[in-house]
């Protein structure tokens, strides 16, 4: 009874992680590009109470006795999945359609990448730099802040859908300013490092970044201008799984409740 005690407690303690981990979808649905992320569950060891074992008649049974000790936490997988394309009137507003991801630099001069293309500017020598909500220069193609020339009014900027930049001039005419934002696409997403505020970085088991930019065998990601992606969470969803992690808790705390109660039997018997 106290494997009983201590396999609950684990079961208990996997499920607070999940409404954690609920909890945290929930409170990203208006979250711009945001991606929900669920929880992958696994067996803790087993112990063998009878490595061989037999019936009534004396015959060997094919399968030992085992029991398990638990579960534990093995990790959270983000789901990459297509957000809401909602409208915006800003022209510094892009989404994403496919599975690029826009280039950022970090404050380390690092590469970080993100979803979220609710873009702003700012004043810089020679121009006016695209940078990220937190003021993170976006990058393009070479891995060069993206600059609006001094004589282009940026409030005119536009992007076609594979991500070229235009821009009118002082002599009010619209000029191809050279520029591609830079987009990348990975192997395998979920296994990106989240580093907060929608932004990730690539690890060994999302693999490298791969420039859409000149490759082929990738499907090209478009970019939407005017247009921001929504987060990926359903809230019935994330409704339906809360309500099944707490049940999922309750009984565990019932299955305590039960071996304390046969405990309380044992310790009150009477020779």
């Amino acid at each position: 009874m106290m494997r009983a005690l201590w396999t609950a407690a684990s079961g208990m303690a996997t499920q607070q992680t999940n409404v954690d981990n609920i909890s945290n979808n929930l409170a990203n649905v208006n979250t711009t590009a945001f991606k929900k992320s669920t929880i992958e569950f696994k067996s803790l060891l087993y112990q063998n109470l009878q490595s061989t074992s037999t019936n009534n008649a004396g015959e060997t049974k094919p399968v030992a006795a085992q029991v398990g000790s638990g579960s534990r936490v093995a990790s959270t997988s983000s789901i990459y999945s297509q957000g809401t394309l909602q409208p915006s009137e800003d022209c510094f507003a892009m989404a994403i359609s496919g599975q690029g991801f826009f280039k950022v630099q970090d404050t380390d001069g690092t590469i970080k990448y993100t979803r979220n293309g609710n873009f702003s500017v700012s004043i810089v020598p020679g121009g006016t730099m695209l940078c990220s909500g937190d003021g993170s220069p976006v990058l393009d193609v070479n891995n060069k802040k993206i600059v609006i020339p001094a004589n282009c009014s940026a409030t005119t900027m536009s992007v076609d859908e594979a991500g070229n930049i235009y821009a009118t001039n002082d002599a009010g005419k619209i000029v191809d300013l050279g520029i591609k934002m830079g987009i990348v696409q990975f192997n395998n997403p979920a296994g990106l490092e989240q580093l907060g505020g929608t932004m990730v970085k690539a690890t060994p088991a999302s693999g490298e970044p791969v420039a859409e930019n000149g490759n082929a065998s990738l499907n090209p990601s478009k970019v939407r201008q005017y247009y921001t992606e929504a987060s990926n969470v359903d809230v019935a969803d994330e409704m339906v799984n809360l309500i099944v992690a707490q049940r999922a808790y309750e009984m565990n705390s019932k299955a305590i409740k039960a071996a304390d109660e046969m405990l309380q039997q044992a310790n009150n018997l009477r020779g």
